[in-house]
């Protein structure tokens, strides 16, 4: 089991639309039902991973944008 604070390395190399269109691919499967329990729990882990580089991309791209910002204000 991948502990939380663990990206599988195929996460790691995501676009953030890979890994948002693959996080509502993992959604949409939960959504429907029909997986063992341990499946269920494989698509939740992954689903996380998924979210978390989602965040990292975000978290990333507003850092961007503050410090274009700030560099715009002291000119």
């Amino acid at each position: 089991m991948t502990s939380v604070s663990e990206t599988p390395a195929d996460i790691e190399t995501l676009s953030y639309e890979e890994a948002r269109d693959e996080l509502v691919r993992v959604v949409s499967a939960l959504e429907q039902g029909g997986a063992t329990l341990e499946q269920s729990i494989a698509l939740w882990e992954r689903g996380e991973a998924l979210a978390r580089r989602c965040e990292t991309w975000l978290i990333g791209a507003k850092e961007r944008l503050d410090a274009a910002r700030a560099a715009a204000d002291s000119s």
